[in-house]
């Protein structure tokens, strides 16, 4: 498989790459501020952060982790943002300082924040003042002697600063109360931190960098193990995929998928700082119209997404009117692009939309469609560099060409193990260094990948496979509808049955209007036999449609 890969591999770009350019994340880090010193690193609510101020806010950061807090190479620190000109401050600060991060969603629960800050054994946080308030219940509970405390506008110039944390607190009422009497302020921190003398580390590929938490394929949320290794190959394996396209110190990508999700972490943040991009970062990509009004503001060249972002932007008419002349690069993740969405994506944009496919465990990329491909094909495309991909039965029989199975990925992108969990470890990491992905799939004659779908999300009807993704794209390609999730339902004579629920954009449409649509591009098993129309589907933080809570609610009824 690994030489259908080879064959098939754009011309100009390398199936072996050079791992070894640099020795961790922090050096990537220094040739970057260092090359691109004056040039913008992130842009946020209008403000910009070069490069230099980068190199100088991270160093700051870096010693006092290292003086103040008394923390020491391996220590894990938690960052719990959503986009914003803190958190390059703070990841980088963190390496630099030899320490492993740790991203958590802002979003948690209490039980999930405290879960995952006793799993990790973090001993400080950085915590945007929003979410402070679930900080507050779990504290005490929890390994964290430190707590560093920002407010939304706090890296703002001034004025700005002072008029966005009070509009945030006061007007709009986003910061809920909370007591964490011994909290330091980021920008004490900062002050402090530049009288303080930043040690470098000794740094090798082995280190941990992240400890990155994922529902993995069963059970718990457990921390990926990636080391500096890990995530060093995968940008440049990403950057061996794309750079014909990418002009070191001339991009500009949208980063609307937040910073603490893998995606966005290795290929917005870590990519494109080794390409000396400029990176805009959206804060809350929800707000579509705020969201579209920053991109009428820039000449961005690159963007990522998934496949519910794309599609809410190709199904507004303001979105439409923006000027898409630099724009060359389009990535999707996350979880299937639909075609509708894709075709869609290109009519508007006169861009291709790449599909690329990943887990947390390989940090993440493990194929992406190549950069010259005609158009959009339902692939995911080909291994990246280094990379193998086998399709196994369930007996770990190795499948022939077109033959479907489950997708097992070996690179030296994939994670080191779970943290401290050697046993699940085991179970997803083969002798031979395979990482099981749970997704199911097949390669065609071209060496083209192509998902079919979740192990878990398979639908069984009458002993047939039906997969929830063919369904979905059917569905997505009837003109009346914005959004689809496919799950199944018990039903006692055919085991279960598929049921959709339906976002739609017309009133118009019905049931019936969805069952004959599908059942002239489906076999008859696979046909929808029940739907149900929502005003909204249930969405994960980065805007996955979470099937899991839609099977719930059928099973629950």
């Amino acid at each position: 498989m690994e030489q259908l890969w080879i064959d098939n591999l754009p011309h100009d770009v390398p199936n072996e790459i050079d791992v070894t350019q640099y020795d961790s994340l922090v050096d990537m880090f220094e040739t970057s501020v260092s090359k691109y010193a004056d040039q913008p690193a992130f842009v946020n609510m209008g403000a910009t952060l070069t490069y230099r101020k980068l190199e100088e806010r991270s160093r700051a950061f870096a010693a006092y982790l290292q003086n103040d807090l008394k923390l020491v190479k391996g220590d894990r620190v938690a960052i719990m943002m959503p986009n914003l000109l803190q958190y390059p401050i703070v990841l980088f600060g963190i390496l630099r300082a030899g320490m492993v991060v740790v991203n958590v969603n802002p979003l948690y629960t209490p039980r999930e924040l405290k879960h995952q800050l006793n799993d990790s054994g973090a001993k400080a946080i950085i915590v945007v003042s929003n979410f402070a308030h679930t900080l507050e219940k779990v504290v005490e509970q929890t390994c964290v002697e430190s707590v560093i405390l920002t407010g939304l506008g706090d890296l703002l110039s001034a004025p700005k600063r002072t008029l966005v944390n009070f509009v945030v607190k006061y007007i709009k009422k986003m910061v809920p109360k909370y007591d964490l009497p011994h909290a330091i302020s980021m920008r004490k921190a900062l002050s402090k931190g530049r009288r303080m003398q930043y040690v470098k580390p000794k740094l090798v590929a082995d280190d941990l960098a992240f400890l990155q938490y994922t529902g993995g394929t069963t059970g718990v949320s457990k921390g990926a193990m990636l080391t500096h290794g890990n995530v060093v190959s995968n940008l440049l394996q990403a950057d061996a995929a794309y750079s014909p396209m990418l002009i070191p110190g001339k991009e500009f990508v949208v980063t609307a998928l937040p910073l603490y999700h893998i995606f966005a972490l290795t290929v917005n943040c870590l990519l494109f700082m080794h390409k000396g991009a400029n990176n805009l970062l959206i804060t809350n990509p929800r707000d579509l119209p705020a969201f579209i009004g920053e991109l009428k503001k820039h000449p961005y060249t690159a963007v990522t997404g998934v496949n519910t972002l794309f599609n809410a932007l190709v199904n507004s008419d303001e979105f439409k009117e923006l000027d898409f002349s630099q724009l060359k690069l389009s990535i999707g993740g996350g979880m299937a692009v639909q075609r509708a969405v894709a075709d869609k994506w290109q009519s508007i944009t006169k861009t291709k939309l790449l599909e690329g496919y990943g887990l947390t465990e390989a940090a993440p990329l493990v194929t992406c469609c190549p950069y010259n491909l005609e158009g959009y094909n339902g692939s995911i495309g080909f291994p990246v560099a280094m990379t193998d991909i086998q399709v196994r039965d369930d007996e770990g029989v190795v499948l022939a060409q077109g033959e479907i199975g489950e997708l097992f990925a070996k690179g030296p992108q994939v994670m080191k193990g779970y943290w401290k969990r050697p046993e699940e470890t085991a179970s997803v990491i083969d002798s031979q260094g395979y990482l099981a992905t749970g997704d199911i799939g097949y390669m065609d004659e071209q060496g083209y990948f192509f998902i079919v779908d979740r192990k878990k999300d398979m639908i069984l009807v009458s002993g047939f496979n039906v997969f929830p993704n063919e369904v979905e794209e059917v569905v997505a390609m009837h003109p009346k509808v914005i959004e689809v999730a496919a799950v199944g339902v018990p039903n006692e004579l055919s085991g279960e049955l598929v049921k959709v629920f339906v976002v739609k954009n017309d009133k118009s449409l019905t049931e019936q209007d969805i069952i004959t649509h599908c059942r002239q591009h489906l076999t008859g098993y696979k046909v929808p036999k029940l739907v149900e129309f929502r005003e909204e589907l249930p969405k994960s933080n980065v805007g996955k449609i979470l099937r899991r809570e839609l099977r719930d609610e059928v099973k629950s009824a």
